[in-house]
This record gives C-alpha cells, structure tokens and sequence, in this order.
C-alpha cells in the first residue's frame, strides 16, 4: 500500500519539481544564446549584413569574383546579387517586410545614386538636384529615406515616396542625412544646427525636432521602432561617443562594453537595442542591450563558433540579428538566431508523459 502510493505521487512531484525548475530560472527576458549562420558572398572573400525583415530576408553588401562590392539580397540560404544601375558598385541597406530594397549604386557615368530594388528590377531614385544620393530606410507602404546632394551642394535628408523626392530640411544648418524610418511616417537622423555640430533629430508631419546630446557637442540617429523610441549615439562630456535610446523628449545613454565609445544601431519593438562598442581592451565588439544591460554577442554564441562579431546592424522582432564579423580571418555577414528555450507547458508536457509511463509500468 506504501509503494502504491509512492508509485501515484511521484509523477505529480516529477511535474511539480519540473515547473518550480522554469519558473526559478529568470526572467522572460533573460538573454539567450545565439546559433550563427555565415551568409556567404558573392564569390569574393568579404560580406557584410545591415538589413533584416520579418521574413528573415537579409540585405547588404559583398565582394564579387572581381572585387567589386554589389548590393545582395540573402534569402533561403542562397545569396542573389542586386546589380548596379549599370556601374561597377552598388550596396543595400534595408528591406521592408514586403521584399522591397533600398541602397546606393552607381550609374554608367557619375556619382552614386539612391535605388529602390524590387521583383528583379533596380529603380533610380533621382536626386534633389546634386549628382549624389543614398537611400538607407525603407517602411512598408515604400516611403524611402536617406540623403542627396541638392543643386546648391549641402547634402540634405530626403524622403521620397511615389516618384517624388522630399528635402525634408535641417535644424537651422546646411546639412541633414535620414537613416531610418518607422510605419508612423517618423524618420530620424541627423542634421546642422545654426551653428555647432550636426545633432540626432526626428521628423514628423514636416517638423525636425533636435533630440540633443549626452552633454557633449554632436549626436546621430540610425534607427526608430514603432512605440517612437530611437537610437544612435551621441557625445558626452568628455566627448566620447555613448549609444543612446531616446524615448518622449529624454535621452538615455546605454553605456559601453568597458572601452570609451558605443553607437547603437538598431531598436525593435521589444526595446532590444543592437550596435557596437569596445570592450576594455578596445577592441570592437557587437553588442545586444535590453532590460538596462549590454551583454557582448560575442559571449552569447554557442561554444567553438570560431567568430568573433564586430558589430550588430539589425534586429527583427523575433530577435534575429544581422551585421559582420571574422570568420576564418576575413570579414563576414552574420545572421545570428536565439536558440529556442524549453517553455513551461514543454517541460510540463514532458513530466506528463514520464508520469503516464510510470503508471503504466505499475
């Protein structure tokens, strides 16, 4: 009768210990670790990732067979080659959910030009008047952003939408450059002031708004998720270059690896951050910041990657990472993928199915 009863109440405690287990073992938003994927190239030795959509499609820039850099689109496993607007180079910088790319590449004859790529067709999207433009974001309804040069030469942030290319003007100065766009139609980057250094701002409904400093002289923004919060990096007092995010009128510095400087790259719309910053020894070094902390990636990879990661371009909401790094001595694009932690309800499942098999047996 004793055993019996030890035979029914031990499954219930496997379950019970299994659940306790999870629950004790942190916080939903415990990081992780990473398994990476080397991204290939072109057919020359280097690749470098600066894009990712919700499809896990990833952009950027490679060496081809001759030495020349081409835009790519990775998608599948397979690296496709974007082309130029018939130069020789080209590079892309980001890709909407719907497959649509943006970049610079170069004409037949001139400077580089901004392009939209999309369905195997690269589209010219003008200038505001200059020979030199670059797009670097793009939304899904395609409005495009990045800078021009203008007929008077300051380069200037532009967005452009349906054929059309917006100056969309400055803090007061000559020069302003957009790198990243969200669906509310907000864009930031960075633009001149009266006078002083170029400072982060974000543009919304055609006003530009000055996101300040650290307390030093300049700042820049890369990137806006779609609750507004931006990110980039700014100076501080002693004008070194901190990551920042700025939410609502308040900027706040996400600090370093142990080194001087750290540039934010990338939001989603979890808050997880991703960019670059040195390490004590100052070597550079991708990171990933979220809850208050900036962990190395490298530390978060799986055991004898052989990689060691520069820096982290983007970051999907489901947390895929792309950016570049060493492999085998040479510069590689990365696409690394949090590996999968087991859930309360599997590791429940698990201990019915143990308890099931040992009611079985007697």
């Amino acid at each position: 009768m004793r055993g019996a009863f030890r035979a029914s109440v031990l499954p219930f405690c496997i379950l019970l210990v299994l659940v306790g287990l999870v629950l004790s073992s942190g916080p939903a938003g415990a990081v992780t670790q990473y398994t990476i994927t080397d991204l290939g190239t072109l057919g020359g030795s280097k690749s470098w990732a600066y894009g990712i959509n919700a499809s896990g499609q990833i952009v950027g820039e490679a060496l081809t067979v001759t030495g020349s850099t081409h835009g790519f689109l990775w998608d599948g496993g397979v690296m496709h080659d974007l082309g130029t607007l018939g130069g020789t180079r080209s590079g892309a910088r980001d890709i909407s959910d719907s497959g649509q790319v943006v970049g610079w590449a170069y004409p037949t004859v001139g400077s580089d030009h901004a392009f939209m790529w999309e369905n195997g067709s690269m589209r010219d999207l003008g200038s505001l008047g200059g020979g030199s433009a670059s797009a670097y974001g793009i939304d899904s309804s395609g409005q495009v952003v990045g800078w021009a040069d203008t007929d008077s030469g300051p380069k200037r942030a532009f967005m452009w939408e349906n054929g059309s290319m917006v100056d969309l003007g400055t803090l007061g100065g000559s020069y302003s450059y957009a790198y990243g766009i969200n669906e509310a139609g907000q864009i930031v980057g960075r633009a001149g002031p009266p006078t002083g250094s170029l400072h982060a701002f974000v543009w919304q409904d055609g006003s530009m708004a000055d996101l300040g400093t650290l307390g030093g002289s300049g700042s820049q923004a890369f990137a806006i998720n779609e609750a507004g919060q931006a990110v980039g990096w700014a100076d501080n007092p002693g004008l070194r270059s901190i990551a920042f995010v700025w939410q609502d009128g308040s900027m706040e510095s996400l600090g370093t690896l142990g080194g001087p400087d750290s540039f934010a790259r990338s939001i989603n719309n979890s808050g997880q951050v991703v960019g670059w910053a040195d390490n004590q020894t100052m070597f550079q070094c991708a990171f990933l910041w979220q809850e208050g902390v900036m962990h190395d990636l490298n530390d978060l990879l799986l055991p004898d990657s052989g990689w060691v990661l520069h820096s982290a371009e983007d970051i999907s909401d489901s947390g895929q990472i792309v950016g570049y790094g060493s492999y085998g001595g040479k510069e590689r694009a990365f696409l690394l993928t949090p590996v999968p932690e087991p859930s309360v309800l599997g590791l429940a499942g698990l201990a019915l199915i143990v308890a099931m098999r040992r009611l079985q047996r007697g």
